[in-house]
């Protein structure tokens, strides 16, 4: 579907109206959406209305249905929650509920709805659009509206978005409000471990997910934790003295904290609930150890929208405008999703249904059919905590048959960091060398890079080496710019010492020039003749072939939250203005992004030159801003935007040309936007495609494995085709993409 400015520019709204409303259980990052239905409905020309308290609003009518303007939207994207109010509406149900909506909305003359909620919302939505043309004929008879009226109002348009922390609707890979509310539950977790740690204790923590445990598997993936229990995996017969072997396990392991993650509908296979006081007492009981809960409740749907959220409502809202821009009188409902990175669009009421039959498939204890139903995403979560939840002793790893005892054939992996440090780096290394293991293999960390390569400071990584990696920031393994080609004797000497039959670089665009050199170097030294992969960890964004790197979210998280800030700052003082420098070198994903999400007034960008009239152009739009009710300004600048139109310039510049309508400030955020703890996007996202590498890496050791020449010629043959395919296709096995 072309989504093009052009493609917009041509769309025209006159003559049309929108209304938008929030129904159900709030979630974060649904002001965001309904700021950009508004923006985006005023942008192409149409009236939009918001309707206050959901459906309720809508019954009522009056002053709960008011024309919304672009000021009117504004300093919504950091609020949670629904500033135009959410309620549960018992008279929507009825006919005559309805009947009085329908009336309610052809008086303001709207026939374009966009609904943001769950699965009950979007299906009342799609009921009242089947109902529209027989309500009008009640209206029509009773005299509450003319015949023209109910001609030139005939059909009423539905589009949905997915407003839910529980991520419980089939057919999107997120729901909004969901990154959110993992961030609420990883910032509990974090505090709790440090207080767990001290004391040798056992948390048992309960989140929300009535129905659906995406909530809980995706944060014990972020957190590591030693137990998840979800309504669509109950553990097998016996889980109670298994779970507290594992617990016992890491005790003994010297691992200081236990913690146990359940969603508020987790069951066993009878369809018996299990309980967070259940579970308390059966570890008090069979270990003795000092256990807590700790139930976080309401705490999930609260607090500020993530970056990921506020872009994902955002993206979504613009897209449900253009479906209603689109649509034609038999045009069915449909509901905006998320697949891979796309926004899309797909039927609303298969979707629905879909939902529905998760649900049924549960009861009906079909629960591998339950977790299919519930879409990649979950699956591909599902997938990884099972690779990643037990550790395996060597009588369960896998063997070679041609070498008995050997565990798979002996393999040893190097996995190692290079470039810049990025979140969620130590969370990928502990993925790859826990799957690594698992797989059978030796797994060698290196650390400061290639530079701590070519010096030997090569060591075997263990399955307890790596325990609570992923909630730290930066790399532990240390990471270097430094590229092999200066050390290529020393490095290949190392391989050859070491042993070394695989490489894992995780890392920038430094990585990606590495591996490069590596393929380089290969007919000159057979120890570079084995499998390479790279994982693209760069808060930059600026790897070819991946829609995403490791730490882009995590620096966009710091950027937006200061962001936040400076306009909170913006808005006390008045008529200022603040430009504010982002990192990412010549790559302008964060600066972009960053202005989406915090809702700036612009953002320069090297991709996209500009020049003094552009910059001229921007001061005469804040010097018209600030005659309005919104006295603020937020400008984004990469850091390599321009040569010559630097920070400094900008600034000098917009204080000169604003010199007695606005001040200006600027703010160079440096290093803080590679520091911090890494976001729970960042730490599953990392863990999934670290596991996804090393399972690439150990199908290519299997299947090119021989003994002497013939393994040099296979594995030199196999790879070298493929690295020559990637090279002329700018990426390198990129394992990113899609998940």
């Amino acid at each position: 579907m072309p989504d093009n400015k052009k493609f917009i520019e041509n769309l025209s709204g006159t003559g049309k109206c929108i209304g938008v409303l929030t129904s159900g259980g709030d979630a974060q990052g649904m002001n965001a959406a309904v700021r950009a239905v508004v923006r985006m409905g005023i942008y192409v020309g149409a009236k939009v209305y918001f309707i206050h308290e959901g459906y309720q609003g809508m019954v009522d009518g009056g002053d709960n249905i008011k024309e919304a303007s672009w000021e009117s939207v504004s300093s919504m994207l950091q609020v949670g929650g629904t500033v135009i109010g959410s309620a549960r509406c018992k008279d929507f149900r009825t006919h005559e509920g309805r009947l009085r909506a329908a009336l309610n909305l052809v008086q303001r003359g709207i026939t374009n709805l966009c609904v943001i909620g769950g699965d009950g919302s979007l299906t009342g939505a799609n009921l009242f659009r089947e109902e529209w043309s027989g309500l009008l004929d009640e209206l029509v008879q009773s005299g509450e509206i003319s015949e023209e009226a109910s001609q030139i109002h005939s059909a009423l348009h539905i589009v949905g978005m997915v407003g839910s922390i529980d991520n419980d609707f089939c057919g999107t890979d997120m729901t909004i409000g969901t990154d959110s509310a993992l961030h609420r539950i990883i910032e509990v977790v974090d505090a709790i471990m440090t207080t767990a740690q001290s004391h040798q204790r056992t948390f048992v923590l309960e989140v929300m997910g009535r129905h659906c445990g995406y909530l809980a598997l995706v944060s014990a993936l972020a957190c590591g934790a030693d137990w998840v229990l979800i309504p669509e995996m109950p553990p097998k017969d016996g889980w109670e003295e298994q779970m507290c072997n594992k617990l016992s396990e890491n005790r003994a392991d010297k691992k200081r904290l236990n913690i146990i993650i359940v969603a508020e509908g987790a069951i066993d296979q009878s369809n018996k609930p299990i309980t967070t006081e259940l579970i308390k007492d059966l570890v008090v009981r069979c270990l003795g150890f000092d256990t807590r809960v700790t139930i976080l409740g309401h705490v999930q749907r609260g607090g500020t929208p993530s970056a990921f959220d506020r872009i994902l409502a955002s993206r979504m809202g613009v897209e449900a405008v253009l479906a209603l821009l689109e649509a034609s009188p038999g045009t069915p409902a449909c509901v905006v999703s998320l697949c891979g990175n796309q926004a899309v669009r797909l039927p609303l009421m298969e979707c629905v249904q879909m939902t529905q039959e998760v649900q049924k498939a549960m009861d009906e204890k079909r629960f591998e059919d339950a977790v299919r139903l519930r879409g990649r995403s979950f699956e591909n979560n599902l997938n990884t905590y099972k690779l990643l939840s037990h550790r395996k002793i060597d009588s369960e790893l896998p063997h070679d048959g041609t070498q008995e005892g050997c565990r798979c054939s002996s393999f040893n992996v190097a996995v190692l960091n290079v470039g810049a440090p990025a979140a969620g780096m130590n969370a990928a290394v502990r993925s790859a060398v826990r799957v690594g293991i698992t797989e059978g293999h030796t797994m060698f960390a290196v650390s400061d890079g290639f530079e701590g390569f070519c010096k030997g400071q090569i060591k075997e990584i263990k399955w307890g080496d790596v325990g609570g990696w992923t909630g730290q920031g930066g790399s532990l393994l240390g990471t270097k710019r430094t590229l092999p080609a200066k050390h290529i004797d020393k490095i290949a000497e190392q391989m050859r010492i070491h042993n070394i039959n695989a490489l894992l670089v995780i890392g920038g665009f430094e990585a990606f020039e590495s591996l490069l050199q590596l393929f380089d170097a290969r007919s000159r030294y057979e120890e570079f003749c084995v499998p390479m992969c790279m994982l693209p960890a760069t808060i930059s964004n600026n790897v070819s072939g991946t829609d995403l790197s490791i730490g882009a979210d995590t620096s966009l998280n710091a950027i937006v939250e200061t962001c936040d800030r400076i306009k909170q700052s913006a808005s006390g003082t008045k008529r200022r203005v603040f430009i504010i420098e982002t990192m990412g070198g010549y790559c302008g994903y964060l600066a972009t992004v960053g202005a989406l999400a915090a809702g700036a007034d612009a953002a320069y960008i090297y991709e996209e030159p500009f020049d003094i009239r552009d910059l001229q152009s921007n001061v005469e739009h804040l010097t018209e801003k600030m005659k309005t009710s919104i006295q603020r300004g937020l400008v984004l600048r990469n850091e390599n935007c321009s040569e010559n139109y630097t920070t400094d310039f900008i600034y000098q510049l917009y204080s000169e040309e604003g010199k007695g309508v606005f001040d200006c400030r600027k703010n160079v955020l440096g290093h803080m936007q590679q520091g911090g703890a890494p976001s729970p996007f960042d730490r599953n996202f990392g863990t999934k495609i670290a596991a996804k590498a090393m399972q690439w890496i150990s199908k290519k050791l299997k299947e090119f494995y021989r003994t002497g020449k013939e393994k040099l010629d296979v594995v030199w043959d196999c790879v070298k085709s493929e690295l020559i395919f990637v090279r002329q296709k700018t990426y390198i096995f990129n394992t990113a993409a899609g998940n």
